[in-house]
């Protein structure tokens, strides 16, 4: 499918010189221009005349009224901020940056894991009493090997955690919503596309959300399905804290019906220091930060340059969203 030529190009990236060059080449012949996110005014006169708005912020109205504009690539892996009617009614085309930081992701969802199996806020608060004792206690919890981990989202992350999960020797299954390719990683690969549940994840020992965030996944894990989990297993979320009823999971944690929850995303952020979350026992968080993979910039720079050759070509572009991942309830 033919589409209009790339004359102009407005880019709010953060990036170094030399890594936004390689964009500019890229683009060339097309006008690449280098903006602030402060710079208000100037960022709605180029939109007048860009095919092409490359966003290291949230959305802006100002995107609507661009009569010229065809693609927007966002610089983070979550695009539910995007994801609204009017950009879909308007047929824009979203790209983000998923994948960029997948195996930091996964790396960081078995911290969390390997955390509770180790009990390590107890263990080190033994450390810093220097105290011997807890040997029993810590032999006494099951170790990963052989454990059932339950993944929800198959995209660049769930990948990962699947291949972690397989070196660690835990039975890995996977619900995903396409039907799509199995896994040598994958005990058992599921689908929201041929009817299957939640159910199969909810049984595991160890639970990971990896989804995109959509009004389909909101408020996925609330009372009901944490009722469903047994008390000896552990959910956590490196998705977006929507996808959990925070309310539900504090009174489960409280209450015991689940042993554990590793979160580094919050249904508000920053996380308000009235929150239970920061001193339930069996309750560790981070603030939706992941140590960085040495060439997660240059992921991100590879994807828009992949995709600048298939817009220029007419194909389908990549990490992109469509009506499926339509968010109105944030």
């Amino acid at each position: 499918m033919a589409r209009p030529e790339i004359t102009t190009v407005l880019s709010t990236l953060t990036w170094q010189h030399g890594e936004l060059d390689q964009l500019r080449k890229a683009f060339a012949p097309a006008d690449f221009v280098q903006l602030k996110n402060t710079e208000k005014d100037e960022i709605t006169k180029v939109l007048q005349k860009a095919q092409v708005a490359l966003l290291s912020a949230d959305f802006a109205s100002a995107i609507l009224t661009a009569p010229n504009l065809k693609w927007i690539h966002v610089d983070a892996a979550g695009l539910n901020g995007f994801a609204k009617k009017e950009i879909f009614d308007k047929g824009l085309i979203v790209s983000g940056s998923a994948g960029r930081s997948g195996p930091a992701l996964a790396q960081h969802a078995f911290y969390f894991a390997l955390a509770f199996t180790y009990d390590v806020p107890a263990s080190i608060d033994r450390q810093r009493a220097h105290q011997w004792n807890g040997a029993e206690a810590i032999r006494a919890r099951p170790g990963l090997w052989g454990r059932k981990l339950g993944i929800v989202g198959f995209g660049y992350t769930g990948k990962e955690m699947a291949k972690l999960g397989r070196a660690f020797g835990m039975h890995v299954t996977v619900l995903r919503r396409l039907a799509g390719e199995t896994s040598s990683d994958v005990d058992v690969m599921l689908s929201s596309e041929r009817g299957h549940t939640l159910d199969p994840i909810l049984d595991c020992d160890v639970i990971m959300l990896a989804n995109s965030l959509s009004d389909s996944t909101y408020h996925m894990i609330s009372t009901e399905q944490l009722k469903r989990i047994p008390r000896t297993s552990v959910i956590i979320n490196m998705a977006r804290g929507e996808v959990i009823d925070e309310a539900a999971l504090i009174n489960a944690l409280r209450s015991g019906e689940i042993a554990g929850a590793g979160l580094d995303v919050f249904e508000q952020e920053p996380l308000p220091a009235e929150s239970p979350l920061w001193d339930l026992p069996n309750a560790i968080c981070t603030p939706h930060a992941t140590p960085s993979l040495p060439d997660k910039t240059q992921r991100s720079i590879n994807v828009v340059v992949e995709n600048v050759l298939r817009y220029r070509s007419g194909e389908n572009l990549i990490n992109t969203i469509n009506f499926e991942d339509l968010y109105t309830k944030g």
